[in-house]
């Protein structure tokens, strides 16, 4: 027979007893070596020893990962896993069964991916070198003793990220199989400054890779609301879970090998998972809906954090869990990416814009009664939640690089299939929207041009009522670093809205996408972008914004003239999901307006909560609306859209403070006991809020 580690094995057997053989002398030639063996029973593991430098096991070697050790060194101490797990351009220990000159006779082999190979960059051979080496993997010999080997083993800051096969084998023998030593997952580093996803920042780096709870924006630019969300990266299986997104997508199924040897990019592992977390074209985590109808799943706001959604999609055979909407699908993309290792944040956009047809203008259309048509491909969103990543783009250059928008809601395809980034953030901000991926529509996200029509469905005929450009992309938000607190990161996204250079990178986005002296015939014309409106109007919120009380405004309405004015006022209001697309019609009314010169008038409004109850969807989101028809001049658009809070729940409490310290120091059974009986325990009175968020 042959060793694993080189040589043929000649067995001379000299006695035998019985049923059982009992060798009592046994040669073992292993050239040009010559071991002797004693009463070994036949079956037995057999333990021999030479004077020669060889492995001491014929089988696969015994092998201590130091899971600990290095899961501290590593930063991976967080993951619920028995496996080791370690982050590339940084040295991990291992200790196996060896041989006491192992530098003379041992080479490693890792590899991971179906086909491994050296031109892939997924397959690695090498021996014992006396230093570490920055661009290939190294073996660094610790220490060895009589039956161990302790080496420190090193992957390049570029290596492929995911689960290796780590074997040794001795190179006194070309012909002889390695040993395997067993696996490993390997991450990417942001402790590493090799590594393109470096994060110089040690408190960023804890919070945009370790930090498992986060903080979420959501409502409308009028009122900002926050929920908390449980990421989850480090529950048990996360990481297998993560690993396996990758082996279902598309370009995996595509061509495999390949797909695994860019696994050390960060920017294509992040568009390739901004597909995978929906559904749309590969059966991934999420399938969206924006009906408000969530039967047969469960609807998006229940959700309070990833795991549950990610294990459900493992447990069902890995199909699309039901229902996402923007921020779980950029919430379970932070999980992912977190737990591969790259720093990631939600980024949330108020009076977000969808460009459905790239031309860095949203249009919106009404009817003479003031109704919000649902006719347009483009969109305004009262917010959009989206990721922001960080790491470098060698393909742009440095001044690209940093934090990277990559966005897994469904909204337009991107290279035939629903994906979106990684689009450089200082690209957006510098107007640079020729770059790769996806920049004219992250773009248009936070800087679009909006215009406001009246739409004549009998006629077809349509009238700029006004445009602006300063509605879309406002309180641009994120969680700050260590703490709850809101971040306003607008200016990171644009100049400051109206400003000389604002419009100026807005020029320059449009000539970059050969808009400027293109021939629109759905743009209005010069004379219609110059029309100024004769009045001017706003809602003021005058009560509480809760469901289940009614709803009180004032439409404020003033002449810029100097001359009186007659205005017809169609006022409606709708329920709407966070999209703002209507859903039902709660309210509507009329009313004929006399406006002096220069004169302001208030109008209350009162919507009733036995009006809106059954129309009102999950969202809690209403948008009020007042077509002005001035008699003479032009029609004026006044909105708002309202987001409702939830009422408050009141939890009362009643407790002795000195009873509970008494009992909790029996033990839990007895506090368990005492909180089933609350005359043993509670003696006063104390109130603990929770307040609902909408």
């Amino acid at each position: 027979m042959t060793s694993i580690f080189g040589g043929n094995l000649t067995w001379v057997l000299v006695t035998c007893r019985k049923q059982h053989a009992i060798l009592e002398s046994v040669s073992v030639l292993i050239p040009p070596y010559k071991v002797c063996l004693c009463s070994f029973l036949l079956g037995c593991t057999l333990k021999f020893s030479c004077t020669s430098h060889f492995f001491i096991a014929a089988t696969q070697p015994s092998t201590n990962w130091h899971v600990k050790e290095n899961a501290r060194d590593h930063h991976t101490s967080k993951f619920s896993s028995k496996e080791l797990i370690v982050r590339r351009g940084q040295a991990f220990i291992v200790t196996f069964n060896g041989t006491e000159q192992p530098e003379q006779n041992l080479t490693f082999i890792a590899e991971t991916g179906p086909k491994p190979s050296k031109l892939a960059k997924t397959q690695a051979t090498f021996g014992i070198s006396s230093t570490v080496s920055k661009e290939s993997w190294s073996a660094v010999l610790q220490s060895t003793s009589s039956n161990s080997v302790s080496i420190s083993i090193s992957s390049p800051p570029n290596a492929v990220i995911g689960r290796y096969k780590l074997s040794v084998r001795s190179t006194s023998s070309d012909s002889s199989s390695p040993a395997s030593l067993g696996t490993f997952v390997l991450l990417f580093n942001p402790w590493s400054s090799g590594d393109d996803v470096f994060m110089p920042n040690k408190a960023e780096c804890d919070e945009y890779v370790l930090e498992e709870f986060g903080i979420i924006f959501a409502g409308n630019k009028n009122r900002i609301n926050s929920f908390g969300w449980n990421f989850g990266q480090f529950q048990e299986d996360i990481l297998n879970i993560c690993l396996s997104m990758l082996d279902r997508s598309l370009n995996y199924r595509q061509d495999p090998a390949t797909d695994v040897s860019h696994r050390n990019d960060p920017k294509y592992l992040g568009r390739v998972l901004s597909a995978m977390v929906n559904a749309n074209d590969d059966q991934g985590v999420l399938l969206g809906n924006w009906s408000g109808n969530y039967d047969g799943g469960k609807s998006p706001s229940s959700w309070t954090g990833s795991g549950e959604i990610l294990q459900n999609w493992k447990k069902s055979g890995f199909k699309p869990v039901r229902y996402g909407q923007c921020w779980v699908f950029a919430a379970v993309l932070t999980t992912v990416l977190r737990c591969l290792g790259i720093p990631t944040r939600t980024i949330t956009n108020f009076s977000s814009a969808h460009d459905a047809d790239g031309n860095l203008r949203v249009d919106e259309f009404y009817d003479a009664s003031g109704n919000h048509l649902d006719r347009a491909a483009d969109s305004i969103w009262n917010f959009h939640v989206w990721n922001e990543s960080w790491f470098s783009r060698s393909d742009l250059g440095p001044s690209y690089s940093g934090w990277q928008v990559l966005d897994a809601t469904p909204q337009e395809e991107s290279g035939g299939i629903y994906q979106c980034g990684p689009a450089s953030r200082n690209a957006i901000k510098e107007g640079d929207v020729d770059l790769d991926y996806d920049c004219p529509f992250v773009f248009a996200e936070v800087n679009a041009d909006c215009m406001y029509w009246n739409y004549d469905p009998a006629t077809g005929k349509k009238t700029l009522m006004f445009s602006k450009s300063t509605v879309i992309g406002q309180f641009i938000s994120t969680k700050a670093v260590g703490r709850d607190d809101r971040v306003d990161v607008t200016n990171d996204y644009k100049y400051e809205e109206g400003s000389k250079k604002e419009r100026e990178i807005f020029k320059k986005a449009r000539k970059k996408l050969g808009l400027e002296d293109k021939f629109d015939p759905t743009a209005p014309t010069p004379q219609e972008i110059d029309q100024k409106p004769d009045i001017s109007g706003k809602f003021k919120v005058a009560g509480p914004l809760e469901v289940g009380k009614d709803l009180n405004l004032i439409l404020v309405l003033e002449n810029l003239q100097s001359d009186a004015k007659t205005v017809h006022v169609n006022m409606t209001a709708w329920s709407t999901v966070y999209t703002r697309r209507p859903v039902h019609e709660i309210w509507k009314d009329s009313i004929p307006v006399t406006l002096s010169p220069k004169e302001e008038k208030q109008f209350p409004i009162k919507i009733s909560y036995t009006e809106y109850q059954q129309q009102l969807t999950t969202d809690n989101m209403i948008q009020v609306t007042a077509l002005c028809h001035v008699e003479g001049g032009i029609q004026v658009l006044v909105q708002r859209d309202i987001t409702l809070d939830n009422p408050a729940i009141d939890i009362q409490v009643n407790f002795c403070p000195f009873a509970l310290t008494a009992v909790a120091e029996k033990g839990e059974n007895e506090l368990l006991q005492a909180l089933s009986s609350p005359k043993e325990m509670f003696c006063s009175h104390s109130a603990m809020v929770h307040h609902g968020i909408s």
